[in-house]
């Protein structure tokens, strides 16, 4: 038996139906084609699966696609605006915070809320912040200098710009 769902994916409704038992990552990936969202442990350790939901992080591998229902989830997809990468995807690129890239996503979705909460964090909060992402190639290094000179650049930014992109990202936009 299948449930209908109405979710707003990165600023666009989508209505479905779904198993109750579908995880949101397998309907992220598998019914709107939005791959940059990946699979990488299935048990909630790594992060490589991490979307926004309602603005907070989550684990889209521990959260079912029916209680996304009525709410608005970004995904990496869902960052770049009018063709202009986010401020921390535009970090990751500039200092090397990614080799292999498949935890990329993840770690870029948990770093936008991090510096939401904390525009100007030590490289210590950085890392504290980070303990829920695995990276199995970069020893985090270039992540936290990513995360650094992502917030210098936010923190840079006209206050408009930067309210129109939380205001955008809360509302999966």
């Amino acid at each position: 038996m299948k449930v209908p769902i109405k979710v707003t994916v990165n600023g666009k409704v989508c209505e479905s139906e779904v198993e109750p038992r579908t995880l949101l990552v397998h309907f992220l990936r598998e019914e709107l084609g939005l791959t940059g969202t990946k699979i990488g442990c299935d048990t909630s350790q790594c992060g490589a699966c991490v979307v926004r939901l309602d603005g907070a992080t989550v684990k889209s591998c521990t959260c079912l696609a029916v209680q996304a229902d009525g709410m608005a989830v970004t995904t990496i997809e869902g960052l770049a605006q009018n063709g202009n990468l986010h401020p921390v995807q535009e970090a990751f690129w500039d200092n090397h915070g990614l080799q292999c890239g498949y935890c990329t996503a993840g770690m870029i979705m948990t770093v936008t809320e991090l510096l939401q909460r904390n525009p100007h964090p030590s490289a210590d909060e950085v890392r504290a912040g980070l303990e829920g992402n695995i990276c199995r190639c970069t020893g985090y290094h270039n992540i936290v200098k990513a995360t650094l000179a992502a917030a210098e650049t936010m923190a840079a930014a006209p206050a408009s710009t930067t309210a129109t992109t939380e205001a955008t990202e809360a509302t999966g936009g």
